[in-house]
């Protein structure tokens, strides 16, 4: 993907504004895969903040400004932040006896997946690439096996939807 279809859409497409104000978040991962955390830098480029695994945490110091996103490891499935596709953090409105802000949790789910996606899913973890040819199944779903998932792909049309490109 080239950079321009992430950052155009007259500074509206998804990206990290700027450091002005920060917060601090728990990502909880309560997903049953382990999850890999993206952070969407000032072009609005996937930078991989790592993996958490299922019950686990990333304690993380952010802004306000600073999208998040969050994907499954092994796959690249799609994951929810508190219900979200993109987490934009929030301000902190609790704090600690010294002061300090609070972590806010962010929980990490597995969205509800169509039967086709899950089946999809299945299909690529059972059959390698190469033999997807030689299932008995329809060509439109050998076609959908091999669309992988694509997380630039789908910042583009967040971004598309975002600038009202798509209605």
């Amino acid at each position: 993907m080239e950079e321009q279809e992430v950052v155009s859409g007259e500074n509206k497409a998804l990206r990290s504004l700027n450091a002005d104000v920060e917060t601090h978040v728990n990502f909880i991962n309560q997903s049953k895969q382990s999850a890999r955390a993206w952070w969407l830098d000032y072009s609005g480029h996937p930078v991989s903040y790592g993996d958490i695994r299922t019950n686990g945490l990333l304690r993380m110091d952010t802004f306000l400004t600073h999208p998040w996103v969050f994907r499954a490891s092994r796959n690249g499935a799609k994951l929810l932040a508190n219900q979200q596709d993109v987490y934009m953090p929030t301000a902190a409105t609790e704090y600690e006896e010294d002061g300090k802000p609070k972590f806010l949790n962010v929980v990490i789910a597995t969205p509800v997946y169509s039967l086709q996606e899950c089946c999809l899913m299945l299909i690529r973890n059972l059959v390698e690439e190469e033999d997807y040819g030689r299932l008995d199944i329809p060509e439109s779903l050998k076609t959908d096996l091999r669309q992988q998932p694509d997380l630039l792909k789908e910042l583009g049309l967040i971004n598309r939807l975002r600038i009202g490109v798509l209605t």
